[in-house]
């Protein structure tokens, strides 16, 4: 008698996935099996049912108006990774897209030398690549009903910083725009709840801010802010999908509002829960300055049942 190969069912599968997310969570290696994992996360998919299409399906014995249901969930676009050496990519798997070049090559902090000032400046690399866990989400999302697409690609590169060197490394010319010159704009914060962590333009990798954490935060919160727009003076291209008949994609991220995007956090500790910055979670210094973060962004969609999409109605 032969026997057939063991072939785990999809529970069996996520239950696998989760005992890895969990046992991951003490590493300080993030590798892609970890980041594959993270993917199980009612708290950031955050499913639910919005509304109704309406589809007008027609043959030749004449036409008819059919609906579905219409949903809205949150999807891992991508991992923003911001750390200080260049070079090193918290995410070991992707270290050779963003290696040291002749026109970027050292990192770190800014200093004065002396040991009782905190550093001037801070510096941090960002890098935004494809989230690499679409099948693995794909399965889980599913289970909870009809799923939409997202914008991402695994491990396409969207925004490396060491090729964005002119306006990463110089902020040129975004350190002349009005939201990096006048105080109150654009910012990740408030000044009058004494939670400020810092401004999102000139969109580059310098900034004055003693927390690590917070610092690089506010990176990651300008790399996402770039790639979720078009037409930038920067090197990368759009993480943006094209709406259609019945799919609605997410479009340009907003600092502090989740409706445009939130953050789980990677590394150094791994989250399971999504969050805006800033937030009042515990914040882990990272031994070397790299963190990374999963961007995830809300998209809407109903599947299609006829020829002509009539419109969709919100539930209130």
């Amino acid at each position: 008698m032969t026997r057939r190969p063991f072939a785990p069912s999809r529970r069996q599968r996520l239950a696998i996935a989760a005992l890895l997310l969990g046992c991951s969570a003490s590493s300080f290696a993030l590798n892609t099996a970890t980041i594959v994992a993270s993917t199980l996360s009612p708290d950031c998919l955050e499913y639910r049912v919005t509304g109704i299409c309406y589809w007008l399906y027609c043959t030749w014995t004449g036409c008819t108006v059919r609906t579905s249901v219409k949903v809205r969930h949150y999807i891992p676009d991508a991992v923003v990774s911001s750390y200080s050496n260049t070079g090193e990519n918290p995410w070991v798997g992707v270290r050779a897209m963003s290696l040291p070049n002749p026109t970027a090559k050292a990192g770190g902090d800014g200093t004065t030398n002396e040991d009782h000032e905190n550093n001037l400046a801070k510096f941090k690399n960002a890098d935004v690549i494809g989230h690499p866990g679409g099948h693995v989400f794909s399965q889980f999302a599913s289970a909870s009903g009809y799923t939409c697409e997202g914008a991402g690609t695994a491990f396409m590169p969207y925004l490396l910083s060491t090729l964005d060197t002119l306006a990463w490394r110089y902020n040129i010319p975004e350190a002349l725009y009005p939201e990096a010159l006048i105080p109150g704009r654009r910012e990740i914060g408030t000044r009058t709840a004494m939670n400020l962590w810092g401004n999102v333009y000139p969109r580059g990798g310098f900034l004055h801010q003693v927390d690590d954490h917070k610092a690089a935060a506010v990176v990651a919160q300008r790399a996402g802010d770039i790639v979720t727009r078009r037409n930038q003076i920067h090197v990368y291209q759009p993480l943006l999908a094209s709406s259609r008949d019945g799919y609605w994609p997410a479009g340009a991220l907003m600092e502090t509002d989740a409706a445009t995007g939130k953050w789980q956090e990677l590394t150094p500790t791994l989250s399971s829960s999504c969050a805006v910055f800033p937030h009042g979670n515990a914040k882990v210094q990272a031994r070397q300055g790299d963190y990374a973060w999963a961007l995830w962004r809300p998209y809407s969609c109903c599947q299609r049942r006829g020829q002509v999409f009539l419109g969709s109605v919100d539930f209130l």
